[in-house]
């Protein structure tokens, strides 16, 4: 069976806190992945892609269930993990616009 994995777009808004910033965003867009697999994604992530992960989702665990805020770096490095593994080119992701995560 092939692997597939695709942005999710909302009819209702997804609320996420973003502890940094002291409030909640709303996404119209998402992408849901296994937890293995974005465990797997922070682990190829350079030091600096970490520190930016960890800025918008303090404190976050990574299980299943768990929301997450996205942003254009972590957008990079899903495409990079699902076209190096899986030969998958997830496009939508890496437009700049923003999404959440969900670890399933």
């Amino acid at each position: 069976m092939k692997k597939q994995i695709e942005v999710i777009f909302e009819a209702s808004p997804i609320n996420i806190a973003h502890d940094t910033y002291r409030r909640e965003c709303s996404y119209t867009r998402g992408i849901h992945i296994e937890e293995q697999e974005f465990l797997a994604i922070l682990s190829a992530m350079s030091r600096d892609s970490r520190l930016y992960f960890d800025f918008h989702n303090p404190r976050k665990e990574i299980k299943k269930g768990t929301y997450l805020n996205g942003h254009s770096g972590l957008a990079y490095n899903i495409f990079e993990y699902y076209k190096e593994n899986f030969n998958i080119e997830i496009t939508e992701i890496i437009n700049g616009k923003d999404f959440y995560v969900k670890i399933i």
